[in-house]
């Protein structure tokens, strides 16, 4: 599995021979240096770059590119060398393109098997003013090699850069690295080629650029010595080329003697959907391929759409110093690695499901899709079922009609052989139907077998083992679950319901007195009391699934009734303080919320992040509001709207447990409120409409199984990680 880097984090290498694939999105310098245990470079000689691109060892691109695939070979490091640093950095001005890292997409790195399997990635972010970054570092300690993810950038470039390396010809060499791309823009590799054919998995290779060693021009080397150089892997050797020692990785096209083949790199891609396609409304998880629309319906959670196995659709790069989406910066570089393969199936037999089988960089994107996919499949095998009934059900109407119209038939032995074939002609179709739904509900049945218990905690419920073995993350999660969808033809197969992070709605667990399918919960104070718990599961996960300190929740409990489901998150002290009571709790906590809320907005518009106050809480915000309207004043009720409609922008959510009906007295004032917020049930409800295909689907809550410590045992570790990081 890849260990996707943040700065500072590292990762054991276990093998010696690797490659580092960069996608930047506009053309860059490749450059690696050696350094010692200090990581000091002491001479020109210790720097591969364009002009010298091949060491022992190493081997970096002749050009700048916007992708570019370093080749490593651990083993053949030199004892001195303790540590290999990769150098980006943007050509020289004067070439036209951008001259700031702040202008173009985020820079991904990834260091890769020769087999192409991803070991560690790291994808650059927060870069503005600078020109040169250190990308990632491989370092030797107590004889074992390891990646470090830095991202340090350098306003002075390359000069600047080296020079803080302690490199005493730092000026002149970056000159000539500037000279030598200079001379190579013109050949820098094309952009990669789309797909030829719809769902093509298969990588094509970019056309090289015909460089100095391919018959084309020759750049300046830089200055100082250079010393012998082994064949560089991007093309056969020059003419009239002094004899040099072939590289580790050989020359492209030939293996070294023993090496698997190397795969080729990934591209751009891009799949349209047929023109015949019709445009359909949002389901559930958002349609297909694009964001769910603008205007929210309540009790319908309309997410921003994953992208299922179906639709893979690369965005555009936004033009020179417009602004930058970092959410998926690796997905405006290259296609992402090809799925795992299911295993041969038996003659006869559907392929055996496999977790993971969807596209996607990670394998928590991967599940995540693929999870998409099972929830499309399901919807589109039941459609299909429901509308082959009613074809039937239409069908045997009609061709009775016909029969009662004609007065002849109407009695006797031929009206009624003619009845019995109409009906006989229905129970064959709902008969032919039901075994197709029967056999893709199998197969769906035998993935989700597969997929739940593979599911990461921010997916999987909460009597899944995964929680048993739970360890605080280092890394946010991209989406979680909120509980299970399922339709009343197959209630035994569900849906993982996951929304993606952070939060873009609010949350309303709906505490009214409507009950449940079954008509279970009827009584209104069993229904409170589970819709708070209900709420206490969901921040429960948030805390858990986030790292230590970068998730932070309040609760504003006016009249204290939620005080026996909250003792999970009181005992444990995970809170950010106890839970505020009455009329001036609700005043603190709102205030405090607003203020922060108006900080960050005035310091991000203001293009000042820095400025903000020393001891101001910048992590993920939840506040969880009991009983609600109970001890709101109109001053109370306009900041809890504020915080509902602003907050998520900057890191503030909320989660309302409250009875629609009981907050009527306010009049219209609160109904953007209830609009703008994902309307969840503590008990099985039907009220997820899905337009996209016509379905209701039942929603039911991912809740602690009656009996368990899970909760106790997740929320200890998370509050010991807290108390280690303070």
């Amino acid at each position: 599995m890849t260990a996707e880097l943040v700065r500072g984090q590292n990762h054991p290498l276990s093998q010696a021979r690797l490659e580092i694939r960069v996608s930047a999105g506009t053309p860059v310098v490749a450059v690696a240096t050696l350094g010692d245990e200090q990581g000091t470079v002491h001479g020109v000689e210790w720097v591969a770059h364009p002009g010298t691109p091949a060491l022992p060892g190493l081997e970096v691109s002749r050009q700048a590119a916007a992708d570019h695939r370093l080749a490593v070979d651990l083993g053949a490091m030199p004892e001195a060398v303790h540590r290999i640093s990769v150098l980006l950095a943007l050509p020289a001005a004067g070439g036209g393109g951008p001259v700031r890292f702040g202008a173009v997409a985020a820079p991904f790195v990834a260091v890769t098997g020769l087999d192409g399997t991803e070991v560690a990635s790291y994808t650059i972010t927060d870069l503005d003013a600078e020109s040169a970054v250190v990308a990632l570092e491989l370092y030797r300690r107590q004889g074992a090699w390891k990646v470090r993810a830095v991202g340090q950038g350098y306003a002075g470039g390359l000069a600047e850069l080296l020079t803080d390396q302690g490199l005493p010809q730092a000026h002149q060499l970056a000159g000539g690295i500037n000279e030598a791309v200079a001379q190579g823009l013109a050949r820098s590799v094309p952009a990669p080629p789309p797909r030829t054919t719809d769902g093509d998995r298969s990588r094509q290779a970019a056309a090289p650029a015909r460089g100095p060693d391919q018959g084309g021009p020759t750049p300046q080397g830089a200055s100082g010595p250079v010393p012998t150089q082994p064949t560089s892997s991007y093309g056969p050797q020059a003419p009239g080329a002094p004899t040099q020692p072939t590289s580790p990785y050989g020359t492209q096209g030939t293996p070294a003697p023993g090496a698997p083949p190397q795969p080729t790199p990934p591209h751009d891609t891009q799949e349209t959907p047929a023109a015949s396609t019709p445009q359909q409304p949002t389901s559930p998880y958002g349609t297909p391929g694009t964001p769910a629309v603008n205007t929210p319906q309540p009790g319908y959670p309309q997410e921003p759409a994953p992208r299922g196995p179906s639709a893979v659709t690369q965005p555009s790069l936004p033009p020179t110093g417009g602004p930058i989406d970092y959410r998926h910066p690796r997905r405006q570089n290259a296609a992402p690695p090809a799925p795992p393969t299911a295993p041969p199936a038996q003659p006869g037999q559907p392929a055996r499901p496999v977790a993971g089988d969807a596209t996607g960089w990670s394998m928590a994107e991967r599940l995540y899709n693929q999870v998409w996919g099972m929830f499309e499949d399901l919807a589109r095998t039941m459609a299909a079922y429901r509308s082959a009934v009613d074809f039937a059900d239409s069908r045997m109407e009609k061709e009775l009609d016909q029969i009662l119209s004609d007065p002849r038939s109407r009695i006797g032995g031929q009206g009624d052989a003619a009845r019995e074939a109409a009906r006989a002609k229905y129970t064959q179709l709902v008969d032919q139907a039901r075994e197709a739904l029967d056999r893709d509900l199998t197969q769906l049945t035998a993935e989700s077998e597969v997929v739940e218990p593979a599911l990461p905690p921010a997916y999987a419920g909460w009597d899944s083992p995964v929680w048993h073995g739970y360890r605080v993350p280092m890394d946010n999660p991209m989406a979680l679950r909120l509980g299970d969808l399922h339709l009343p033809e197959c209630a035994q197969l569900r849906i993982p319901l996951l929304v993606r992070l952070p939060l873009e709605r609010g949350m309303w667990i709906d505490s009214g007195r409507a009950g449940s399918l079954d008509g279970s919960f009827t009584d209104a104070h069993d229904l409170r009391r589970l819709a708070m718990e209900t709420a206490v599961a969901h921040a429960a996960r948030l805390l858990a699934v986030h790292p230590a300190g970068e998730f932070t929740v309040h609760v504003i409990d006016p009249a204290g009734s939620g005080g026996q489901a909250l003792v999970p998150l009181v005992r444990t002290g995970v809170l950010a303080a106890p839970p505020a009571l009455g009329a001036a709790g609700v005043t603190d906590v709102l205030g405090r919320l607003t203020e922060r809320v108006d900080l960050v907005q005035m310091a991000v518009r203001a293009g000042a992040a820095d400025s903000l106050p020393p001891g101001l809480d910048t992590s993920e915000q939840l506040l969880i509001v009991n009983d609600f309207p109970h001890g709101f004043d109109d001053r109370a009720v306009n900041q809890l709207r504020y915080l509902a409609d602003e907050g998520p922008a900057v890191g503030v959510h909320l989660m309302m447990v409250a009875d629609r009906e009981e907050a009527a007295g306010y009049g219209p004032l609160l109904d953007p409120l209830w609009r703008s917020l994902l309307r969840l049930t503590p008990v099985p409800d039907d009220h997820l409409a899905d337009p996209w295909v016509g379905h209701a689907w039942t929603y039911e809550p991912s809740l602690v199984p009656a009996g368990s410590q899970v909760l106790q045992h997740v929320l200890t570790e998370v509050a010991a990680a807290r108390t280690k990081r303070m």
